[in-house]
């Protein structure tokens, strides 16, 4: 089992010492990844479910912030949690996201990206909310398109972005393209993390037999199914044996957010984490 842990701006802040001492803490506990979500912009009388989000969130920019994380460790994976797809130009967001993971050496690998859920953040950013999944679909296509073209260029026309002759560089280092995770609680998730995904990182409010119906769902549509990640939400207390219950559900990874805001506490709480799964 591999273990990530997630950084929520509006919960810890922004404060750039505290960013880079959270992760440095994260990356010599042994953590294999950290995760930071995404808002591009909220308001009045936002919510999700039953959840409202304050328009006052500080959510920070997920991918400047791992820019800024790779500059001060060495060796922990990257990912968002999850990054708004739809509401990126694929042509864009593949710069942004190779060039993060030039500077980090190769370690912006856990991409994980959803549709959204709130009306007024796809208005604001100039988005049909009830297209956002198509367009999701069509740029992660472009995304793979563009790390994979080479020097002649790469032509795309579908039904958002069309382009002709392309060519986007830097390419990720290493491999042809950056993997991408889905995620998200519903069916159409599922179906597109089978068919268009590395990975699967569903979120919610589930049932145990949703979650194993949607995983069959995702084993059911992917080309490859045995290399098909599948990462978790868990929690710091959890025990081995919970562990060992996800990982009999096909779980790859957990994610774990802590509780502390105080940056001992918090340092205590990742570290007694770590010692129990024998992490560092």
């Amino acid at each position: 089992m591999k273990f990530g842990i997630s950084y929520s701006t509006p919960f810890f802040g922004s404060d750039p010492d505290v960013l880079a001492g959270f992760a440095r803490d994260a990356e010599e506990c042994g953590f294999e990844s950290i995760y930071l979500p995404e808002h591009i912009a909220l308001y009045p009388g936002a919510q999700i479910g039953p959840m409202a989000l304050p328009p006052s969130l500080p959510y920070a920019d997920p991918l400047e912030c791992l820019g800024f994380i790779a500059a001060v460790t060495s060796r922990i994976l990257l990912g968002t949690g999850v990054l708004l797809l739809p509401y990126h130009h694929p042509v864009v967001l593949a710069k942004r996201l190779a060039t993060v993971d030039v500077l980090s050496g190769g370690r912006m690998r856990l991409l994980t990206v959803g549709v959204g859920a709130l009306p007024g953040e796809a208005r604001a950013a100039g988005v049909d909310f009830a297209t956002r999944g198509r367009r999701a679909d069509e740029a992660i296509d472009v995304l793979r398109l563009l790390w994979a073209g080479g020097e002649e260029g790469v032509d795309h026309h579908g039904e958002f972005f069309s382009f002709e002759g392309v060519c986007s560089y830097p390419k990720p280092v290493g491999v042809r393209t950056l993997p991408i995770h889905v995620g998200g609680s519903s069916t159409a998730a599922a179906r597109r993390a089978g068919r268009r995904g590395d990975g699967y990182f569903p979120g919610g409010a589930l049932t145990a037999d949703e979650r194993r119906r949607q995983f069959e769902l995702v084993r059911a549509t992917a080309s490859d199914p045995e290399n098909i990640e599948y990462t978790r939400w868990g929690t710091l207390d959890m025990s081995t044996e919970d562990v060992e219950e996800l990982a009999r559900q096909g779980v790859t990874r957990i994610v774990v957010s802590p509780g502390a805001a105080e940056p001992a506490e918090r340092r205590a709480e990742l570290a007694g984490f770590a010692e129990r799964f024998g992490l560092s």
